[in-house]
Protein backbone atom coordinates (compact mmCIF):
# COMPACT_ATOMS: atom_id res chain seq x y z
CA UNK A 1 0.00 0.00 0.00
CA UNK A 2 3.06 2.09 0.08
CA UNK A 3 2.39 3.27 -3.48
CA UNK A 4 -1.59 4.55 -2.73
CA UNK A 5 -0.04 6.55 0.13
CA UNK A 6 2.77 8.46 -1.55
CA UNK A 7 -0.27 9.26 -4.48
CA UNK A 8 -2.26 10.93 -1.32
CA UNK A 9 0.52 12.39 0.51
CA UNK A 10 1.25 14.68 -2.74
CA UNK A 11 4.47 16.04 -0.95
CA UNK A 12 6.89 17.92 -3.19
CA UNK A 13 4.12 17.22 -6.29
CA UNK A 14 3.77 19.65 -8.98
CA UNK A 15 -0.12 20.77 -10.26
CA UNK A 16 0.42 18.74 -13.20
CA UNK A 17 1.69 15.60 -11.18
CA UNK A 18 -1.55 16.06 -8.46
CA UNK A 19 -3.58 15.83 -11.13
CA UNK A 20 -1.92 12.68 -12.24
CA UNK A 21 -2.11 11.30 -8.74
CA UNK A 22 -5.57 11.95 -7.70
CA UNK A 23 -7.13 10.27 -11.43
CA UNK A 24 -4.80 7.12 -10.76
CA UNK A 25 -6.47 6.85 -7.18
CA UNK A 26 -9.58 7.62 -8.37
CA UNK A 27 -9.28 5.08 -11.00
CA UNK A 28 -7.05 2.12 -9.26
CA UNK A 29 -8.41 -0.73 -11.02
CA UNK A 30 -7.61 0.79 -14.67
CA UNK A 31 -4.07 1.24 -14.26
CA UNK A 32 -2.41 -1.93 -14.37
CA UNK A 33 -3.75 -2.19 -18.01
CA UNK A 34 -3.63 1.65 -18.85
CA UNK A 35 -0.33 2.66 -21.20
CA UNK A 36 1.13 6.17 -20.59
CA UNK A 37 0.20 7.59 -23.90
CA UNK A 38 -3.61 7.34 -22.73
CA UNK A 39 -2.93 8.31 -19.21
CA UNK A 40 -1.41 11.55 -20.31
CA UNK A 41 -4.32 12.37 -22.64
CA UNK A 42 -7.20 11.14 -19.74
CA UNK A 43 -5.06 13.78 -16.97
CA UNK A 44 -3.76 16.66 -19.94
CA UNK A 45 -0.42 16.15 -19.16
CA UNK A 46 2.36 14.38 -20.80
CA UNK A 47 4.61 11.11 -20.96
CA UNK A 48 7.64 13.25 -19.34
CA UNK A 49 5.46 14.01 -16.30
CA UNK A 50 4.38 10.75 -15.27
CA UNK A 51 8.03 9.58 -15.88
CA UNK A 52 8.88 12.46 -13.10
CA UNK A 53 6.04 11.40 -11.25
CA UNK A 54 7.34 8.27 -10.86
CA UNK A 55 10.40 8.37 -10.02
CA UNK A 56 9.98 11.23 -7.67
CA UNK A 57 7.55 8.23 -6.13
CA UNK A 58 10.44 5.74 -5.91
CA UNK A 59 10.19 4.00 -9.03
CA UNK A 60 12.38 3.52 -12.33
CA UNK A 61 9.37 4.18 -14.56
CA UNK A 62 6.12 3.53 -15.34
CA UNK A 63 6.44 -0.29 -15.56
CA UNK A 64 7.82 -0.63 -12.01
CA UNK A 65 4.62 2.18 -10.99
CA UNK A 66 2.14 -0.20 -12.56
CA UNK A 67 3.41 -3.04 -10.98
CA UNK A 68 3.37 -1.42 -7.74
CA UNK A 69 -0.50 -0.61 -8.60
CA UNK A 70 -1.22 -3.81 -9.75
CA UNK A 71 -0.39 -5.35 -6.01
CA UNK A 72 -2.55 -2.81 -4.60
CA UNK A 73 -5.19 -3.47 -6.73
CA UNK A 74 -5.04 -7.85 -6.03
CA UNK A 75 -4.95 -7.04 -2.50
CA UNK A 76 -8.08 -5.16 -2.36
CA UNK A 77 -9.34 -8.09 -4.20
CA UNK A 78 -8.60 -10.24 -1.83
CA UNK A 79 -9.54 -8.09 1.32
CA UNK A 80 -11.03 -11.03 3.65
CA UNK A 81 -14.95 -9.93 3.61
CA UNK A 82 -16.80 -8.39 6.71
CA UNK A 83 -19.34 -10.84 5.99
CA UNK A 84 -20.08 -14.33 6.84
CA UNK A 85 -20.82 -15.81 3.85
CA UNK A 86 -22.61 -18.51 6.07
CA UNK A 87 -24.84 -16.12 8.45
CA UNK A 88 -24.52 -12.38 6.07
CA UNK A 89 -26.93 -11.38 8.67
CA UNK A 90 -27.88 -11.55 12.81
CA UNK A 91 -31.14 -11.16 14.93
CA UNK A 92 -30.70 -7.94 15.95
CA UNK A 93 -29.96 -6.14 12.42
CA UNK A 94 -32.00 -3.20 11.29
CA UNK A 95 -33.40 -4.02 7.64
CA UNK A 96 -31.27 -1.50 5.95
CA UNK A 97 -28.26 -3.74 7.59
CA UNK A 98 -29.22 -6.50 6.23
CA UNK A 99 -29.63 -5.28 2.56
CA UNK A 100 -26.13 -3.63 2.67
CA UNK A 101 -24.71 -6.82 3.98
CA UNK A 102 -26.35 -9.05 1.02
CA UNK A 103 -25.12 -6.20 -0.83
CA UNK A 104 -21.41 -6.35 -0.04
CA UNK A 105 -21.42 -10.47 0.22
CA UNK A 106 -22.56 -10.55 -3.56
CA UNK A 107 -20.13 -7.73 -4.73
CA UNK A 108 -17.48 -9.63 -2.73
CA UNK A 109 -18.04 -12.49 -4.49
CA UNK A 110 -18.69 -11.49 -7.70
CA UNK A 111 -14.53 -10.05 -7.03
CA UNK A 112 -13.41 -13.28 -5.72
CA UNK A 113 -14.97 -15.13 -8.50
CA UNK A 114 -13.35 -12.79 -11.15
CA UNK A 115 -9.91 -13.66 -9.72
CA UNK A 116 -10.01 -17.33 -9.81
CA UNK A 117 -11.14 -17.24 -13.92
CA UNK A 118 -8.88 -17.91 -16.29
CA UNK A 119 -8.87 -16.58 -19.55
CA UNK A 120 -7.77 -19.85 -21.59
CA UNK A 121 -9.91 -21.84 -19.72
CA UNK A 122 -12.83 -19.44 -20.50
CA UNK A 123 -12.12 -19.43 -24.17
CA UNK A 124 -11.84 -23.19 -24.07
CA UNK A 125 -15.24 -23.81 -22.53
CA UNK A 126 -17.41 -21.28 -24.47
CA UNK A 127 -15.82 -23.57 -27.44
CA UNK A 128 -17.21 -26.25 -26.42
CA UNK A 129 -20.71 -24.89 -25.45
CA UNK A 130 -20.64 -23.22 -28.80
CA UNK A 131 -19.61 -25.89 -31.16
CA UNK A 132 -22.27 -28.64 -29.22
CA UNK A 133 -24.90 -29.40 -30.79
CA UNK A 134 -27.18 -30.02 -27.35
CA UNK A 135 -25.82 -28.62 -24.50
CA UNK A 136 -27.74 -30.72 -21.56
CA UNK A 137 -27.58 -28.96 -17.92
CA UNK A 138 -27.09 -31.29 -15.23
CA UNK A 139 -28.15 -29.36 -11.40
CA UNK A 140 -30.06 -29.44 -8.56
CA UNK A 141 -31.71 -27.51 -5.97
CA UNK A 142 -31.01 -23.61 -6.01
CA UNK A 143 -28.58 -24.44 -9.43
CA UNK A 144 -31.18 -25.66 -11.49
CA UNK A 145 -32.42 -22.03 -11.01
CA UNK A 146 -28.74 -20.70 -11.95
CA UNK A 147 -28.92 -23.86 -14.91
CA UNK A 148 -32.94 -22.23 -15.88
CA UNK A 149 -31.50 -18.96 -16.12
CA UNK A 150 -28.68 -19.87 -18.56
CA UNK A 151 -30.93 -21.88 -20.72
CA UNK A 152 -33.04 -18.74 -21.11
CA UNK A 153 -30.06 -16.62 -22.42
CA UNK A 154 -28.98 -18.94 -25.05
CA UNK A 155 -32.29 -19.32 -26.57
CA UNK A 156 -31.75 -15.72 -27.85
CA UNK A 157 -29.04 -16.80 -29.90
CA UNK A 158 -30.62 -19.83 -31.13
CA UNK A 159 -29.05 -22.22 -29.31
CA UNK A 160 -31.74 -24.67 -26.83
CA UNK A 161 -30.06 -26.12 -23.66
CA UNK A 162 -32.00 -29.13 -21.77
CA UNK A 163 -32.46 -29.37 -18.18
CA UNK A 164 -31.43 -32.92 -17.90
CA UNK A 165 -32.86 -33.80 -14.35
CA UNK A 166 -36.35 -32.32 -15.01
CA UNK A 167 -38.88 -34.89 -14.82
CA UNK A 168 -36.66 -36.84 -12.98
CA UNK A 169 -35.13 -37.90 -16.74
CA UNK A 170 -31.74 -37.65 -16.00
CA UNK A 171 -30.42 -41.20 -16.66
CA UNK A 172 -32.58 -41.49 -20.01
CA UNK A 173 -31.10 -37.37 -20.97
CA UNK A 174 -27.81 -39.08 -19.97
CA UNK A 175 -27.62 -41.72 -22.39
CA UNK A 176 -28.84 -39.95 -25.20
CA UNK A 177 -25.90 -37.47 -25.42
CA UNK A 178 -23.85 -38.27 -28.87
CA UNK A 179 -19.88 -36.45 -29.24
CA UNK A 180 -21.77 -33.28 -30.91
CA UNK A 181 -23.36 -32.78 -27.56
CA UNK A 182 -21.37 -31.28 -24.17
CA UNK A 183 -23.20 -31.79 -20.45
CA UNK A 184 -22.03 -29.14 -18.54
CA UNK A 185 -22.75 -29.72 -14.56
CA UNK A 186 -23.46 -27.18 -12.15
CA UNK A 187 -22.66 -28.84 -8.88
CA UNK A 188 -20.79 -26.34 -5.75
CA UNK A 189 -20.37 -29.46 -3.26
CA UNK A 190 -19.11 -31.99 -6.06
CA UNK A 191 -19.77 -34.98 -4.54
CA UNK A 192 -22.42 -36.25 -6.34
CA UNK A 193 -21.84 -39.95 -7.00
CA UNK A 194 -24.63 -40.04 -9.53
CA UNK A 195 -22.61 -37.48 -11.36
CA UNK A 196 -19.52 -39.08 -11.10
CA UNK A 197 -21.24 -42.40 -12.83
CA UNK A 198 -22.66 -40.29 -15.33
CA UNK A 199 -18.94 -38.20 -16.01
CA UNK A 200 -17.08 -41.61 -16.44
CA UNK A 201 -19.99 -42.81 -19.00
CA UNK A 202 -18.83 -39.87 -20.98
CA UNK A 203 -15.58 -39.47 -21.00
CA UNK A 204 -15.95 -43.43 -22.12
CA UNK A 205 -17.63 -42.17 -25.16
CA UNK A 206 -15.34 -39.10 -25.68
CA UNK A 207 -18.50 -36.96 -24.83
CA UNK A 208 -17.36 -32.93 -24.10
CA UNK A 209 -18.02 -33.01 -20.33
CA UNK A 210 -17.84 -29.30 -18.28
CA UNK A 211 -17.96 -29.01 -14.66
CA UNK A 212 -18.50 -25.66 -12.09
CA UNK A 213 -18.15 -26.56 -9.02
CA UNK A 214 -16.02 -25.04 -5.33
CA UNK A 215 -15.04 -27.84 -4.32
CA UNK A 216 -10.55 -27.80 -4.85
CA UNK A 217 -11.00 -31.82 -3.98
CA UNK A 218 -13.84 -33.32 -5.99
CA UNK A 219 -13.42 -36.56 -7.28
CA UNK A 220 -16.18 -35.42 -9.88
CA UNK A 221 -13.12 -33.22 -11.83
CA UNK A 222 -10.45 -35.48 -12.94
CA UNK A 223 -13.42 -37.25 -15.10
CA UNK A 224 -14.16 -33.71 -16.93
CA UNK A 225 -13.31 -32.39 -19.54
CA UNK A 226 -12.81 -28.98 -18.56
CA UNK A 227 -13.80 -27.75 -14.80
CA UNK A 228 -14.15 -24.29 -13.85
CA UNK A 229 -13.17 -23.82 -9.65
CA UNK A 230 -14.96 -21.12 -7.76
CA UNK A 231 -14.39 -21.47 -4.01
CA UNK A 232 -16.35 -19.52 -1.81
CA UNK A 233 -16.48 -19.24 1.96
CA UNK A 234 -19.82 -21.06 2.17
CA UNK A 235 -20.42 -24.54 4.31
CA UNK A 236 -22.27 -27.20 2.77
CA UNK A 237 -24.93 -27.19 4.85
CA UNK A 238 -24.62 -25.11 8.13
CA UNK A 239 -25.88 -21.49 6.46
CA UNK A 240 -28.55 -19.74 6.15
CA UNK A 241 -29.25 -19.88 2.68
CA UNK A 242 -26.64 -20.16 -0.53
CA UNK A 243 -25.93 -16.58 -1.78
CA UNK A 244 -22.43 -16.80 -2.34
CA UNK A 245 -22.25 -19.77 -4.16
CA UNK A 246 -25.36 -19.01 -6.49
CA UNK A 247 -24.08 -15.73 -7.13
CA UNK A 248 -20.76 -17.07 -8.31
CA UNK A 249 -22.23 -19.90 -10.35
CA UNK A 250 -24.87 -16.73 -11.77
CA UNK A 251 -21.73 -14.81 -12.53
CA UNK A 252 -19.73 -17.15 -14.62
CA UNK A 253 -23.17 -18.47 -16.28
CA UNK A 254 -23.81 -15.13 -17.22
CA UNK A 255 -19.86 -14.59 -18.28
CA UNK A 256 -20.04 -17.40 -20.51
CA UNK A 257 -23.26 -16.41 -22.08
CA UNK A 258 -21.69 -13.32 -23.06
CA UNK A 259 -18.26 -15.03 -24.50
CA UNK A 260 -20.71 -16.86 -26.90
CA UNK A 261 -22.87 -13.97 -27.85
CA UNK A 262 -19.34 -11.93 -28.99
CA UNK A 263 -18.27 -14.67 -30.85
CA UNK A 264 -21.15 -13.69 -33.43
CA UNK A 265 -22.42 -10.66 -32.03
CA UNK A 266 -23.12 -8.50 -35.50
CA UNK A 267 -25.59 -11.54 -36.26
CA UNK A 268 -26.93 -11.87 -32.92
CA UNK A 269 -27.39 -7.95 -32.71
CA UNK A 270 -29.63 -8.60 -35.98
CA UNK A 271 -31.31 -11.24 -34.98
CA UNK A 272 -32.26 -9.65 -32.06
CA UNK A 273 -33.60 -6.93 -34.16
CA UNK A 274 -35.75 -9.37 -36.14
CA UNK A 275 -37.30 -11.14 -33.60
CA UNK A 276 -38.04 -8.10 -31.68
CA UNK A 277 -40.46 -6.69 -34.66
CA UNK A 278 -41.81 -9.77 -35.28
CA UNK A 279 -42.45 -10.58 -31.19
CA UNK A 280 -43.36 -6.63 -30.61
CA UNK A 281 -45.29 -5.63 -33.76
CA UNK A 282 -45.89 -8.99 -36.03
CA UNK A 283 -48.12 -12.01 -35.87
CA UNK A 284 -46.48 -13.21 -32.71
CA UNK A 285 -47.71 -9.93 -30.67
CA UNK A 286 -49.46 -10.75 -27.92
CA UNK A 287 -51.51 -7.50 -28.80
CA UNK A 288 -53.16 -8.42 -32.06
Amino acid sequence: MQVLTKLKDQTNFTNTEMRVADYVIQNITKIPTIYIEDLAKLTYTSHSTIIRLCKKMGYDGFRSFKNAISGVVYSQLHLPSEVDANFPFKQEDLTMDIAKNIANLTMDTIKKTLNQLDEELLQSVAEILFKSKHIFLFSRGDSQIRARSFQNKLVKINKFAIISEEYADEAWNASNLTAKDCALFLSYSGTSPQYKRMLQHFSNKNIPTILITGNTESDLIPLAAETIVIVQEEYDFVKVGTFASQVAFQYVLDTLYSILYAKEYRSNVENLKEKQLLIQNGILSEEL
